[in-house]
């Protein structure tokens, strides 16, 4: 019975009862060691009952380093349904679990591969959070399911990240996800999960009520309990239900000594005082099953009986409550506390025999292996190459680990070069795992142990990923530009270089150049595969800087060498897409981001398509294909959160404000641009990635709607700014124009335009030309105004921007109207009108349709409201339906889409009403 948890019961059926209708959810408690948080876990099963299928798992402290230890006991039961996931979720789901040898999945990286990790391994750890889902849904087709997990701060992180993008992706698939974490506690190796926020719905589990206390401890201590006692109980325990629970069988009748120490130390020690009582024998089969993370017998029982010790000696603890055996033959525990309490109490030469003997027990493996390595008590040169080959496993099935193996061998290393060489993958794989704080310790470590180059180089790589994910844009430049520049092979630099890069894009214009430079001259070999990519992007960005660079082959040419030279693909090719959006060339960046979208969907390549998709959408939006490029930033998006990429978040978001000031959604808009301007990483103090999208978004709502002060203010700053190379603030450069010219004010988009039209002319394309002659025509003499508008309106006849050409077309047909040539207006004026329309860029049609009924002709009810969607769908939806038109399964289109095939559903069954539709087959006509 459970006193004064009624909320956290009412919260969680309202889990359960959204399962039961086939809507999946999810609930995370927090709350101190004792609070009551594995009671409600309980409980929760126990309301269940018989209608649910329930699985159920607990993070250990010594699992903490160990990948997918977690999950691979949530996820036992589903193990025989492999085969209905998507091939590649499948194959990264076994090789986490050491079902399959994990080929072809990701390297670690290091100075032993190349110098940096291909990608595949966070690809992989992706997927496993994609199969995940998929399992939970298929555990769920019979009857809901609920996922009961505990202690979710001993974790190991690659689980935990399974089961945060799993969690975050379920819909309609009658799925009730339970967890519970401890607060102020020790956390595992997922960087505190335990305290920091994990993006999911929370409850926070707060002490009882002093009636609620008065009456557990009643049922705890009985009623002769003297008052002195039980009002000095009362006040120790602070409504913590453990304590209330525990203390009074630690003090017995006399009232507990007056605090000191924290209320989670006092309830070891009262934890210790139970087991000091027990036979010397139990005591030591209670520490092997506390070290064997799962305390099964099979393992338990031999480990004990190299230690002298019996299944026998079990029964004391037994009879004390202190342990069950369960119905799969494992110990389970009271308490977690009472894990630790006798983890604690254990001196430490009992630590490590009981670790060696619970070695002995386990098959060879990196479970073995681990408890070896916590055995070890000096260098050992078998166990460390053992630790490195189990860091290397880490790396391939996608898991985080590697660091801490790797580290664990280097100390474990007897030849100081060996050990050094261990650090430096340690520092790296710590980079790849999001642990920068550990990465720059252990870089500097290494740095100090060594005078290898290229070593020193890796480190500084190290220290510069770290760098540019806290946003320092320019120190990570500088250290990657130094350390490229050493005496290393090319290969290495190229790699460098090409991250440098990265981070120089928003550090500023010289930066980028800079990288640029040294890519062009950097001698890589032919068949390097990256030699097709380090000769593209200078070709590509450098004239648009205004400095002088080599022929621009097209971007399928060096896309097709980069394959044949042994790129990876799709993960090394990304580049490609967004430096072609640099120099205008958007059609081969839609050609070769589709492909490599679609390329990503087969493999599995999830990490990657968020970026794949900010280009694609970019292209989509800039051909006027206004809806195919929400589709694409939505899902991208989606991908995004969910893997936690929060600079794709931020552009994506910033991306879908600007779509939303198209189409006149004006609280949208702004709601879009701040979230994208607020997104930036958990340890970044730089501005969002986004900012140049959203300001750009702001002010495109501000010209929409007459705001032209505001407008040429944001794009002023947008377009001179550190900024102003990227390839929202170039192609913004008419709107400060036309902003500008409203105001009266034209000199202050003249150095904008000087730019623009140098870059019109490097870039070479008809549509780009058209928006200078546009520009001109607004600011040059009046005289020259209808020639250049001509010209402009015949350079965007021969390009597919309808949005620009009825932006052109309406600036052409206002300055008709105003120089009272009414009828030779209409024409441009309705022309823009039907496009906008056709587009549903409501305040630009708004604005043309005010014009046309100036020139005295009516002009035609809008079909739709301003802010009115053009589809009744949602762009999930609408997605979803456009592949069931084509002919996919719900199962297809759950693979391509990272879904389940009953959220498929679900959304079907949502867009048939809206479609005015009852069946599939009517999608392919409807759409």
């Amino acid at each position: 019975m459970l006193y004064g948890r009624e909320d956290e019961q009412a919260a969680v059926d309202g889990l359960l009862d959204g399962a039961r209708a086939g809507r999946s959810g999810v609930l995370l408690l927090r709350g101190e060691a004792g609070i009551g948080k594995t009671a409600l876990l309980d409980d929760a099963v126990a309301r269940a009952g018989e209608a649910f299928r329930v699985v159920r798992a607990a993070g250990v402290e010594y699992e903490a380093e160990l990948p997918y230890a977690g999950l691979s006991l949530l996820l036992a039961p589903g193990l025989d349904r492999l085969d209905v996931l998507p091939g590649p979720q499948r194959r990264a789901l076994e090789a986490a679990f050491g079902l399959s040898d994990g080929g072809g999945a990701g390297d670690a990286g290091g100075a032993g591969n190349g110098g940096a990790g291909n990608g595949g391994a966070g690809a992989d750890r992706l997927l496993v959070g994609l199969a995940t889902l998929g399992l939970l849904a298929e555990l769920a087709t019979a009857r809901p399911l609920l996922c009961v997990i505990d202690d979710v701060q001993w974790l190991d992180r690659a689980s935990l990240d399974a089961l945060l993008l799993a969690a975050r992706r379920l819909q309609a698939e009658g799925v009730a996800l339970l967890l519970a974490a401890r607060t102020g506690g020790p956390s595992g190796a997922g960087g505190s999960p335990a305290e920091r926020p994990l993006g999911l719905p929370e409850r926070q589990v707060t002490g009882l009520s002093e009636a609620d206390a008065t009456r557990l401890l009643a049922r705890r201590a009985g009623p002769d309990l003297p008052s002195t006692v039980r009002d000095r109980l009362l006040a120790e325990a602070a409504g913590n239900p453990l304590a209330l629970t525990e203390l009074p069988v630690a003090t017995g009748p006399q009232p507990p000594a007056p605090g000191g120490l924290p209320l989670t130390s006092r309830l070891l020690i009262a934890f210790h005082g139970q087991v000091t009582g027990l036979p010397a024998a139990t005591q030591t089969l209670l520490l092997v099953a506390a070290t064997e993370e799962g305390g099964a017998l099979d393992v338990v029982l031999p480990a004990a009986a190299a230690l002298g010790v019996t299944a026998d000696h079990l029964a004391p603890a037994e009879a004390a409550g202190l342990v069950t055996v369960t119905a799969d033959r494992r110990i389970a525990f009271r308490h977690p506390l009472l894990r630790s309490a006798i983890l604690q109490r254990a001196p430490h030469h009992q630590r490590t025999a009981v670790h060696r003997a619970v070695a002995g027990a386990l098959p060879d493996g990196d479970r073995r292996t681990w408890h070896l390595a916590l055995a070890a008590t000096a260098p050992d040169a078998g166990l460390a190459d053992a630790l490195e080959r189990t860091a290397v496993r880490a790396g391939r099935r996608g898991g985080h680990g590697g660091a801490a193996a790797y580290e664990r061998a280097a100390r474990l290393t007897p030849d100081r070069d060996g050990a050094t060489r261990r650090l430096v993958l340690a520092a790296e794989s710590a980079t790849e795992e999001g642990e920068l704080v550990r990465a720059e310790v252990l870089a500097d470590e290494a740095s100090g142990r060594t005078d290898d180059v290229l070593a020193h180089a890796l480190l500084d790589q190290v220290r510069a990923t770290a760098h540019f994910w806290r946003g320092a844009y320019p120190t990570a430049h500088r250290l990657l530009l130094d350390a490229a520049g050493t005496d290393i092979d090319p290969p290495y630099a190229a790699r460098m270089l090409l991250q440098a890069f990265h981070a120089a894009w928003y550090a500023g214009e010289e930066p980028v150049a800079a990288v640029l430079d040294r890519l062009a001259v950097l001698p890589l070999a032919a068949d390097d595969p990256l030699a097709p990519l380090a000769r593209h992007l200078p070709a590509a960005v450098l004239p648009a800087l205004g400095r002088p660079a080599g022929p621009l082959p097209p971007v399928r040419e060096a896309a097709a060498a980069a394959r044949r030279a042994g790129a990876e693909s799709p993960v090394d090719l990304v580049q490609l897409c967004g430096a072609t959006l640099v120099l205008g060339r958007d059609e081969e960046t839609a050609e070769l981001a589709a492909e490599l979208v679609a390329e990503a969907r087969a493999k599995g390549t999830v990490g990657v398509m968020p970026t794949l998709q900010f280009f694609l959408a970019e292209a989509e939006l800039f051909h006027g294909r206004h809806r195919d490029a929400e589709l694409t930033a939505t899902e991208g998006l989606g991908l995004a959160r969910d893997t936690g990429q929060h600079q794709w978040v931020s552009q994506l978001t910033a991306l879908l404000a600007y779509l939303a000031a198209l189409d006149g959604r004006t609280d949208h808009c702004a709601e879009l641009a701040a979230t994208a301007l607020a997104t930036t990483g958990p340890q970044t103090a730089a501005p969002a990635a986004g900012q140049a999208w959203a300001r750009w978004a702001l002010a495109l709502l501000d010209l929409g709607q007459g705001r032209a002060g505001d407008a040429a203010d944001r794009l002023h700053t947008l377009t001179t700014g550190p900024h102003r190379h990227h390839v929202s603030a170039t192609r913004a450069v008419p709107d400060l124009v036309e902003a500008a010219i409203r105001l009266g004010t034209p000199e202050r988009a003249a150095e904008a335009y000087e730019r623009f039209a140098r870059w019109t002319a490097a870039a070479d394309r008809p549509w780009a030309e058209a928006l200078r002659l546009r520009c001109q025509a607004l600011l040059g003499p009046d005289e020259l105004a209808e020639t250049t508008y001509r010209a402009a309106l015949s350079r965007h006849e021969t390009a597919h921007r309808p949005f620009e050409q009825a932006r052109t077309a309406l600036l052409y047909g206002e300055w008709l109207r105003r120089t009272r040539r009414r009828t030779d207006a209409r024409p441009h004026l309705r022309a823009a009108l039907e496009t906008f329309d056709r587009l549903a860029a409501h305040p630009w049609a708004a604005r043309a349709r005010t014009e046309l009924s100036a020139t005295g002709t009516p002009a035609p009810t809008p079909a739709t409201p301003t802010g009115t969607p053009q589809s009744p769908l949602t762009p999930q939806e609408l997605q979803i339906a456009r592949l069931a038109a084509q002919g996919l399964t719900n199962r297809d289109i759950a693979a391509q889409l990272f879904l389940s095939p009953r959220t498929v559903a679900h959304h079907l069954y949502k867009a048939y009403p809206k479609l005015n539709i009852t069946s599939r087959t009517e999608l392919a006509t409807t759409l």
